[in-house]
């Protein structure tokens, strides 16, 4: 008995220090490239290059960015929230398969997407040459909008980033506006007055939510703003960077587009105000549909596969016909060849992504102290980064750093060439750095469910946290990690800015190639690139449309 009480006095008690270190210098690699933006904007650059830029580009840049913002967080609430409201609160025909189907659009790239819809609405394609044969037109007979503008581009971004709003304000649909709905309906309000006066405020956080991700994805992309020739801050850094040859004026383009992160985020935040919502009605669950018949049922339905249709459907069902019809020359061993990179960054990412995501988790799990928890808070600042800025942040200091080995191995007779920016170490560091989030979410969530009693009851066993993390929580968080894995997997085969300006040289990727064949417009070429990246994120995608569905009937 007497050992028995004495047993917790001897649990080991150096737990703590070590794995804080290990989380702070996890969370210090995540926040270094940041860091490395702010400090080279006060750097002395090539001569002229900012001033030129302030004079010439810059108000250009600054104007499209607001108006590509403001349009795509108009596009993506209207399509988000409209189907949402849908298939939450109406039955129609098809209505449980559009619950899932809806959030399809996210395994299409918005640069495939922009490749797809270039290729069916130019001049040459077949939507105008099927117009000109029908009707006899010639070029000037007719106005047809520009595919290739900034209105092609906020279109593009709304179909394909609408499901964050559509999956947040389904969820906040049902959770809360069942009972309350029903309430307001005894009341005597119409279906479309209950919805603007009780749905529409108890969902607004969740709708400012989504918008805020579609943005934040808008404001990183290169691919599609590039390609339709808009004049966005992503596009100058590039410019700034490759063109012009200036690492500062890059940074300097970096930190106004961060801050143009920092400002959507603000306004989220904002748009919440001090408003706390919940639903006491103890109904939320329930959540009883209006059926829809005749030509309100038509309605419905084409209104939630018109976004479907545009989002997926058509731009795949275009890749698959250029890849079927045309084909692709380069298919054989070079496809295989960017096949085997994009699996080698993406796999090489998701393990240390997900095995850094563990480490940090766990570390604020076990350790309540304030450094550990703003560890876990800067580790996951990653995704609201765009991939341009991280590019340039990772790039600057790795460069430097490379330089200092090669010198310094060069004086031992050793001539290793650049060991981190001539690989892809700095590209997965890139990668991991963007993309850790993610794999952060998804093992917080499953240390989440398993219960703190299994911690202590292997402490009173004698077991360190090292030894408690690999014998208890590994094997319970299988599943987490093999999600979180899948979730940076996927995120990482899509990746275009970070692999442009880090890839080593004479490496390629299934993006980087579909990006270099469309700008060079040899779409039909690059049709099996993109189709490959778009399979590799759909089954994985169907799988956790059906699954988030499920979990919030």
């Amino acid at each position: 008995m007497q050992s028995a009480l004495n047993l917790p006095a001897t649990t080991p008690r150096r737990r703590l220090p070590s794995l804080r270190a290990l989380a702070l210098v996890a969370a210090a690699l995540i926040a270094a490239p940041l860091l490395s933006v702010a400090f080279n904007v006060f750097t002395p650059g090539t001569a002229g290059t900012w001033q030129h830029l302030l004079s010439t580009v810059l108000p250009d840049y600054v104007v499209a960015t607001l108006w590509l913002c403001a349009g795509v967080g108009t596009g993506v609430a209207a399509l988000g929230v409209g189907a949402a409201w849908l298939v939450t609160r109406h039955e129609f025909p098809g209505r449980s398969t559009f619950e899932w189907a809806l959030l399809l659009p996210l395994a299409m790239p918005a640069y495939v997407m922009a490749y797809a819809y270039t290729d069916l609405l130019q001049f040459v394609g077949p939507v105008q040459g099927w117009l000109r044969e029908t009707f006899g037109w010639r070029r000037g007979d007719y106005w047809f909008p520009d595919v290739r503008s900034l209105g092609g581009a906020v279109v593009m971004f709304s179909l394909v980033l609408y499901p964050y709003v559509y999956m947040l304000a389904r969820t906040a649909f049902m959770e809360r506006a069942g009972g309350m709905i029903e309430v307001g309906r005894t009341l005597g309000l119409s279906p479309f007055q209950a919805f603007c006066r009780l749905s529409l405020p108890l969902a607004r956080p969740a709708i400012a939510g989504g918008v805020a991700l579609a943005l934040m994805e808008t404001l990183a992309d290169y691919g599609t703003v590039s390609y339709f020739a808009v004049q966005t801050f992503t596009t100058g850094i590039y410019r700034a960077w490759f063109s012009l040859g200036d690492r500062t004026a890059a940074a300097q383009l970096a930190m106004v587009l961060l801050g143009f992160v920092i400002l959507v985020l603000a306004l989220e935040r904002l748009s919440r105000g001090g408003s706390r919502f919940a639903d006491s009605t103890l109904r939320s669950r329930g959540v009883v549909r209006v059926p829809l018949q005749g030509p309100r049922a038509v309605l419905a339905l084409l209104a939630c596969a018109l976004p479907l249709a545009g989002g997926f459907l058509l731009p795949a069902g275009v890749m698959l016909h250029m890849a079927l019809t045309e084909g692709d020359a380069q298919w054989g061993t070079r496809f295989f060849t960017l096949a085997g990179n994009s699996v080698l960054v993406a796999g090489a990412t998701a393990l240390l992504a997900t095995a850094l995501a563990l480490l940090i988790a766990y570390a604020a799990r076990v350790d309540k102290s304030a450094t550990t928890r703003w560890a876990h808070r800067v580790a996951g600042l990653g995704y609201a980064l765009p991939g341009s800025v991280i590019a340039v942040g990772v790039l600057i200091p790795v460069t430097q750093l490379d330089h200092a080995l090669a010198a310094m191995l060069r004086g031992f007779g050793i001539d290793a060439g650049l060991l981190l920016t001539g690989t892809i170490a700095a590209l997965v560091y890139a990668c991991v750095v963007r993309y850790l989030t993610a794999a952060l979410q998804a093992m917080d969530a499953g240390l989440a469910r398993i219960t703190p009693r299994m911690e202590q009851a292997a402490r009173t066993l004698g077991h360190t946290p090292a030894q408690t993390l690999w014998r208890v929580h590994l094997p319970l968080l299988r599943g987490s990690a093999m999600t979180a894995g899948l979730l940076v997997f996927i995120d990482v085969m899509k990746e275009l800015p970070a692999t442009l300006v880090m890839r080593p040289f004479n490496f390629d990727t299934l993006a980087t190639q579909a990006y270099t064949l469309a700008s060079d417009e040899r779409l039909a070429e690059a049709s099996t690139s993109a189709l490959a990246i778009v399979a590799v994120g759909l089954v994985p995608m169907v799988v956790l449309c059906r699954h988030i569905v499920r979990g919030t009937r």
